[in-house]
């Protein structure tokens, strides 16, 4: 982009990016970005009358409009503002992906960073080709440390959205079978995930944070870059750990240099405990002291619908329905399974953009349910309709069904699991 020294010297001088014409209020830079279903260059005159200070416009009837900036292209030129403001920057670049615990990981994180330093972090899931733009815009004068996160539904996403961002660390929470519908295969997610691993390899990266006792992470781990170990089993890493016990809550406890350290959390399931663990190690390389790290990990409170505990009346519900993939699943499911607490129930939703792999990943659930001592199951969606048990599970097509079916008071005296992916819509049940 030729003129995108002009654009930076915009955006130094209003200091704010955005791309929904509601913040207008708020003054700063408004990017008319197109969708499938509407073009932003509709509401650019709009937004600057409301108190943007410009538009960056791709429009060409635009492009003599006073407040208007005219690029080719308005979501290129946000990419390449976002790189070019990169640049400019000394503060270390911490990148997290992963199929699962990515938002978790970088809330435990951010918590245990800010107990040395001014960190920003990404706000809620702006983790695309678009909001990681946006919370790399976000970067001041005054942070010391950015925390960024990067989802994928598609090979070659985390690289590209590498090359914007050009982290200096790296962490990949996991891979599992997540949007197999983009990737074409597991085999698939595992390249598109280690993306990371090779951009840091062949980009000077720092530091590739790595739970050694993850086999498919540690297969693909590349030469010519530190590797920032931590393990959950019997390997040597730089820090190792262990749950002492999942009733409820996690506590677990790990080794630091004087001595091992409980790590008390506000988390439900085992399954949590690597993100626990990552947290604490990236803590101890940018030098917090352990007792902060445990401090922040202690204090950290989940939000947004994952792995939380609601009390609603005589009813308790464990809400894991942010998201879900088969191995998110089975981990949720196992964990539940293993948690103290009588008269249980599921309520388990689809996992949506498996592609091809749909059928047989959901139905691989259901022979996973009929092994286990919970006969309380509902399963909601058209993914788990199809699917065959030699037990009665009751189905239905979507959580409107079910809450049309069954009574509230069913939940009464009971413990709940609920999980399913975002599309599904589960935290009805919990709100009703």
């Amino acid at each position: 982009m030729k003129n995108i020294e002009a654009l930076y010297e915009l955006y130094l001088k209003w200091g704010k990016v955005f791309t929904d014409s509601r913040l207008a209020a708020q003054g700063g830079l408004f990017f008319a970005l197109k969708g499938e279903r509407f073009d932003a260059n509709d509401f650019a005159l709009q937004a600057l009358a409301q108190g943007a200070n410009c538009a960056v416009v791709d429009r060409a009837d635009l492009s003599g409009h006073e407040g208007c900036f005219f690029v080719d292209n308005a979501l290129e030129a946000l990419q390449q503002l976002a790189n070019y403001h990169r640049k400019q920057l000394s503060i270390p670049v911490l990148a997290i992906t992963g199929s699962n615990g990515k938002t978790t990981s970088k809330e435990l994180i951010t918590a245990v960073l800010k107990q040395k330093f001014n960190v920003l972090s990404t706000q809620g899931n702006l983790n695309n080709h678009i909001g990681v733009p946006l919370t790399l815009l976000d970067i001041k004068p005054e942070h010391q440390i950015a925390v960024v996160e990067m989802g994928a539904n598609h090979m070659g996403e985390i690289d590209f959205l590498c090359r914007i961002a050009q982290p200096d660390f790296g962490l990949i929470t996991n891979v599992g079978k997540a949007h197999i519908e983009g990737f074409g295969s597991f085999e698939g997610v595992k390249q598109t995930k280690t993306e990371m691993y090779r951009y840091l390899t062949q980009n000077d990266g720092k530091g590739i944070f790595i739970n050694l006792s993850n086999q498919n992470l540690r297969e693909l781990l590349p030469q010519g870059v530190d590797v920032l170990s931590y393990a959950t089993g019997g390997e040597k890493a730089d820090l190792v750990g262990e749950v002492v016990n999942n009733d409820r809550f996690l506590l677990t406890r790990a080794l630091f240099a004087k001595g091992w350290l409980y790590l008390k959390t506000n988390l439900t399931g085992a399954y949590n405990f690597e993100n626990v663990l990552a947290a604490a190690r990236i803590g101890l390389h940018f030098g917090v002291d352990p007792l902060q790290i445990q401090k922040a990990i202690g204090q950290y409170v989940p939000q947004n619908k994952r792995s939380q505990i609601f009390q609603k009346g005589d009813a308790t519900f464990l809400l894991d329905c942010y998201n879900a993939n088969p191995s998110s699943m089975a981990a949720s499911i196992s964990n539940f399974i293993e948690m103290k607490g009588e008269n249980k129930a599921m309520v388990l939703g689809d996992m949506l953009e498996l592609g091809h792999e749909s059928e047989t990943e959901h139905q691989k659930i259901v022979d996973m349910l009929a092994e286990q001592e919970v006969s309380e199951i509902y399963l909601v969606g058209a993914c788990f309709e199809k699917t065959q048990s030699p037990l009665h599970f009751q189905k239905f097509k979507n959580v409107e069904a079910l809450m049309q079916a069954l009574e509230p008071t069913i939940w009464n005296n009971k413990f709940i699991l609920v999980k399913g992916s975002r599309g599904i819509k589960l935290e009805q049940i919990v709100e009703g």
